[in-house]
């Protein structure tokens, strides 16, 4: 679970700043190779902040101030997925390297949300403001212009997503509902990069769940809980995770605290069943 202790990159945040931290003063990019080097922490922050500078100039130089946002668009796409290569790796999306940043990268493989992250920050690097979008089941980006936005899909080349498409893609996830218009537009409000990193950290924990790697898990809701310090389910699955890793006593520390945010939770009785275990556990060895 790179358990060796190296010391962090000068060019990225630390851990224990970032819950105070104000939404907008919380460094997307570094923040994910931040979640990166928890698993490779022989990685060089400066490698990866510097080769996204050089695909910002190279692209700078190829995008001419009187070009439409259109253009600007397919040419930055162009560069991104042709040029250099970067894809949607569909044949193992499960593949937890598609979430850390570093190896996005150098396999030029990614989700949707990784791939979002770079092309945010190659094209906040140019002046174009781009934002994550974080729509059900997919990850998206959105970029502000004079007449509304043009919603992009990252994992698909960066095409261009119509508001029927959209739609048709939020159906599943309302019940079967066609969402209004205000309602797809509350959908596609800007993610904040705090959400977004939350949301690839949660990614990471199911993949790391559904492989039954604890301390890998018990790792992803520590991270959460730096980002969100009160959020309850981090508490709990933490806590789960360290009863399954025989540790007891955070157990127990994290499982009361869970309760205590969430006094009135669906699966309160299995924390409870958890909670009692590690406590007689904790007396017998007493």
């Amino acid at each position: 679970m790179g358990e060796t202790r190296m010391k962090k990159s000068s060019a990225l945040p630390d851990w224990n700043a970032l819950a105070p931290m104000a939404d907008s003063s919380l460094p997307l990019f570094e923040t994910a190779l931040l979640i990166a080097q928890d698993e490779y922490p022989d990685l060089r922050a400066e490698d990866y902040i510097a080769l996204v500078d050089d695909y910002a100039q190279q692209l700078q130089r190829s995008l001419p101030e009187q070009h439409d946002i259109t253009s600007k668009l397919i040419a930055i796409n162009q560069f991104l997925y042709r040029e250099i290569g970067f894809s949607g790796n569909s044949d193992q999306y499960d593949d937890p390297r598609n979430s850390y940043l570093n190896q996005v990268f150098d396999r030029k493989l990614g989700i949707p949300i990784s791939l979002a992250v770079v092309q945010i920050a190659v094209m906040q690097r140019l002046g174009l403001p781009l934002e994550g979008v974080s729509f059900p089941g997919h990850y998206l980006v959105r970029l502000p212009v004079e007449d509304g936005i043009i919603v992009l899909d990252p994992f698909n080349q960066g095409r261009p997503v119509s508001f029927e498409e959209l739609r048709e893609r939020i159906i599943p996830h309302t019940e079967g509902q066609s969402p209004t218009d205000q309602q797809l537009f509350q959908v596609l409000e800007p993610a904040t990069a705090r959400m977004t990193l939350m949301r690839m950290i949660r990614n990471l924990q199911g993949i790391y769940q559904e492989q039954g790697d604890f301390a890998r898990v018990a790792r992803s809701a520590d991270r959460l809980l730096k980002l969100s310090p009160n959020l309850a389910e981090a508490f709990r699955d933490r806590g789960i995770a360290y009863a399954q890793l025989g540790h007891s006593q955070g157990a127990r520390e994290d499982l009361s605290r869970y309760l205590k945010l969430q006094p009135e939770a669906y699966d309160i009785e299995i924390v409870r069943n958890h909670l009692i275990e590690h406590s007689s556990q904790q007396r017998s060895l007493n």
